[in-house]
């Protein structure tokens, strides 16, 4: 015990002299050696974020279509603007009193000692106008970056545009890293490849003086990082045929969509009325982008993906293919013209086989067909029968991507609807409703909703006899290719023997003596088109007019959907439209100038013809 009692004495008295060695140490540093009392008063460790260059983007034969270019921020550090000559700065500055007051009342919110922008996105010309000035208001400095400059005026809905980041966007953990007054990609691809255009941010650790002038690298630049460039995409888009779209489409509403078959890619997305990306850059973009949300015609809203309708007759083509996966009807099951059914849209031969029928549109035929597919004799109940019937013939009708979400890589894409039975439950009760409820479904009429993108969709499933690619814009990223779930089949319920059997009827949609959509007929040229003609009732207005086709039939190329607001018949407009887009794509040219000029933007401009 005395041994152990003597050993507690020794361990205490090594602990003691430590102590003593540290103190007199630290006493020498902070009251003997003022050496380092002045170098923690004189100098401050400085953080630099660098911003990396943003990728660019490029159509699908690289041809440029968004870059980088300079711009200039006007930052204020609110401690030190000492004695503001209000009236002089505005004056210099082209900025109101009220402007300058509300952004200093800001950057004081955000920091009174860290820089924030007073005035964003100057241009080169507006920077030298002031700069020679700056050094008269202390406090206020000019901060370089890059922004986003377009290399057309077309697409604006597609590429999106570059935004500060808000509060609320850094509240969500993808956006964590980010920093107040950071510019992301506020929509559409800009939006979705933000992580791949940003590339990687770089810092730097610089000595600064408490007059924040810089004294070099902090430990040689041991702990600075470079960054790294966002990576390039490159687009299926084709800007020669979305720019000949969207001149085709200007004055009109609506919205064209072009999908090449064999692999998803979006050659064209065209929403009218469009605007140019290149409103949403600079200074004064914010209220720029508040006059388009403003404008009666909605420039802003992305059409062929935000912009779910009944597809009209075009939607006629699933519901043969469905009741032919079914087996309720075949390629030469034939029904009379019943107008006592469903009024048709003109007088025609008898349909006495789905070829007839496609090409002639009509209403009563598909009626029956659909009603086959439903009433299949599942129940003694003669409702519950349809309910049943109907709840199979959605999932089938979905399996073409129809009531939900495709998956392109654009945020703002809308499900669309095709209803199920709760839906009809809930509108009139438990068994409160049969098949002539619904029966508006048969034609792409009442509850129906579809987009462009998925009718277009539809007509590259059939294209491919049954199955399709999720469509897409980005075909490439960096180095790569496309993101892997671009490059997966989805096929449908429906077999591919029945896709051949309703081809026919399509084509002579277009080329048969007195099909529907004759006017969009490539014949001429020697190509082959299957396509499908809709009008779509509007009980607001003029009626909607419609066209999907695809093209060449013995190898498709294109596939199409045209949708046009108050058109009219959708042979009229709708399908010429069609036809010249996919000449121009086809063949490089359009010669057919007098159609370009004969589009109508409403149906008064064209004698009726058929649906």
């Amino acid at each position: 015990m005395q041994y152990l009692e003597g050993r507690k004495y020794v361990v205490q008295a090594i602990f003691l002299v430590v102590a003593m060695v540290f103190g007199a140490r630290l006493f020498y540093i902070q009251v003997l050696d003022g050496s380092y009392k002045l170098a923690a008063d004189r100098n401050t460790l400085q953080r630099i974020v660098q911003t990396p260059y943003r990728g660019l983007i490029y159509d699908r034969n690289h041809k440029l279509l968004v870059q980088n270019t300079p711009v200039y921020d006007l930052m204020v550090v609110p401690r030190e603007v000492k004695r503001l000559d209000t009236a002089r700065f505005c004056q210099v500055m082209q900025m109101t009193v009220e402007e300058v007051r509300e952004g200093l009342k800001a950057a004081k919110a955000f920091s009174r000692v860290k820089a924030s922008p007073l005035v964003q996105n100057l241009s080169t010309p507006e920077l030298a106008a002031i700069q020679d000035n700056l050094i008269d208001f202390p406090g206020f400095s000019i901060q370089a970056r890059m922004a986003r400059a377009y290399a057309t005026q077309n697409l604006a809905h597609t590429l999106g545009y570059v935004g500060t980041i808000t509060p609320a966007l850094m509240e969500i953990p993808k956006y964590a890293k980010y920093q107040p007054n950071e510019f992301l990609g506020r929509s559409g691809l800009e939006s979705f490849y933000e992580q791949q255009l940003m590339g990687r941010r770089g810092v730097k650790y610089r000595m600064v003086n408490v007059r924040g002038i810089e004294k070099g690298a902090f430990r040689g630049g041991e702990f600075d990082t470079l960054s790294v460039a966002g990576q390039d995409l490159h687009t299926s888009i084709d800007i020669d045929l979305q720019q000949y779209g969207e001149m085709l489409m200007a004055g009109k509403r609506g919205s064209v969509v072009a999908i090449d078959p064999k692999t998803g890619e979006i050659l064209a997305a065209v929403s009218a009325p469009a605007y140019d990306p290149a409103v949403l850059t600079g200074k004064g973009m914010g209220n720029r982008y508040m006059d388009l949300l403003n404008q009666k015609e909605r420039p802003l809203y992305n059409r062929p993906l935000g912009a779910p309708q009944p597809p009209g007759s075009v939607f006629k083509l699933v519901n043969e293919l469905v009741a032919l996966q079914m087996g309720t009807v075949s390629p030469s099951t034939g029904f009379p013209c019943n107008w006592s059914l469903v009024r048709c849209t003109h007088r025609h031969e008898y349909p006495s086989n789905v070829s007839i029928a496609i090409k002639n549109s009509c209403n009563p035929y598909f009626y029956q067909v659909m009603r086959t597919a439903v009433m299949r004799g599942r129940s003694r109940n003669a409702r519950e029968d349809v309910r049943l019937g109907l709840a199979e013939w959605r999932r089938q009708v979905m399996s073409f991507g129809l009531g939900d979400k495709l998956g392109v890589d654009m945020g703002s894409e809308t499900k669309g609807r095709i209803p199920k039975p709760e839906f009809y439950d809930k509108l009139y009760g438990h068994h409160g409703w049969n098949f002539r409820t619904i029966y508006s479904l048969s034609i792409g009429q009442g509850e129906m909703g579809v987009t462009t993108m998925q009718m277009a969709n539809v007509l590259a499933t059939i294209a491919n006899r049954g199955y399709y690619y999720t469509p897409h814009f980005v075909r490439g990223i960096g180095n790569g290719g496309p993101l892997p779930e671009y490059q997966k089949r989805h096929y449908t319920t429906v077999a591919p023997q029945h896709f051949e059997a309703i081809i026919p009827g399509m084509q002579q949609v277009v080329d048969g003596r007195g099909g529907t959509g004759n006017y969009a007929s490539l014949a001429q040229f020697g190509i082959s088109m299957a396509g499908k003609t809709g009008t779509v009732q509007n009980p607001h207005g003029a009626d909607h007019a419609t066209f999907a086709a695809f093209a060449p039939i013995e190898d498709p190329k294109i596939a199409i959907a045209v949708f046009i607001e108050n058109a009219g018949f959708g042979g009229n407009s709708a399908a010429p439209l069609a036809s010249l887009m996919i000449e121009k794509y086809l063949r490089g040219k359009v010669v057919r100038k007098k159609w370009e000029e004969w589009l109508p933007g409403s149906a008064d401009r064209f004698v009726s013809r058929h649906h």
